[in-house]
């Protein structure tokens, strides 16, 4: 093995190495305190335009340049079975962590978010939010 493959070689394993002892890390160890969560769902005027979809999707991940946000997930439907229980109508999903009652106040009226209602709100038929803070 010459000189320069050794250290690819030692490289790569180190970096194996490493990856192993990170999966092998309980969850609770790299546990998030953001005890305020801020879940909303939108309907879409024309549901069955991936166009649209997409363009409000995008338009919500850009809310997380908003600095009290400190998580964000956007989801579209999933292909789950059917149930009485699940709601599959809504298009997009937002689903934000905070860690204070503050940092989500200071979200709604920030200049990102104010300029994400005047620029996407045309692609909402409607809106639901559902606020929770950690029982």
């Amino acid at each position: 093995m010459n000189k320069s493959n050794r250290r690819k070689f030692i490289g790569t394993a180190a970096a194996l190495a490493v990856g192993t002892v990170a999966t092998a890390m309980p969850l609770t160890s790299m546990k998030k305190n953001y005890p305020v969560v801020h879940h909303v769902f939108f309907w879409l005027k024309n549901p069955e335009s991936k166009e649209d979809r997409d363009k409000l999707v995008a338009g919500v991940k850009a809310l997380s340049k908003i600095p009290t946000v400190r998580e964000l997930h956007v989801g579209i439907v999933a292909s789950t079975e059917k149930r009485d229980v699940i709601d599959s109508s809504w298009g997009v999903s937002e689903l934000m962590f905070f860690s204070d009652l503050e940092g989500q106040a200071t979200y709604q009226t920030h200049p990102i978010h104010m300029e994400f209602i005047k620029n996407y709100s045309h692609l909402w038929e409607k809106v639901i939010v559902y606020d929770a803070v950690e029982a």
